[in-house]
């Protein structure tokens, strides 16, 4: 998380928001107080919530364009004989998650 005073926002608004985009969190501060947090806009939901503190954890990456990569379905299938990937699938959508 990185703190900014608010001349130093206003200086450079474009590069603190480009942070913020890429899913990083500003603390704007007023005299060495903080005041307000900017932080990325997305759709309150639990599913949002659980995926913004994976991403702080830096346990998964935000994309970068929204789109899928050109390459993805030229890549490996995942190998399940017994049918556990989709089990594990079909049980989430029964409970909702």
């Amino acid at each position: 998380m990185v703190k900014t005073a608010i001349s130093k926002l206003k200086a450079s608004l474009s590069e603190y928001l480009s942070k913020v985009k890429r899913g990083g969190e500003i603390i704007v501060t007023d005299r060495g107080h903080p005041i307000a947090k900017l932080v990325p806009f997305t759709v309150a939901s639990s599913t949002s919530a659980e995926r913004q503190r994976l991403i702080r954890e830096g346990l998964i990456e935000p994309g970068r364009t929204g789109r899928v990569p050109r390459n993805f379905l030229q890549q490996p299938k995942i190998k399940d004989p017994e049918g556990l990937i989709l089990k594990a699938l079909l049980e989430e959508r029964r409970e909702g998650r």
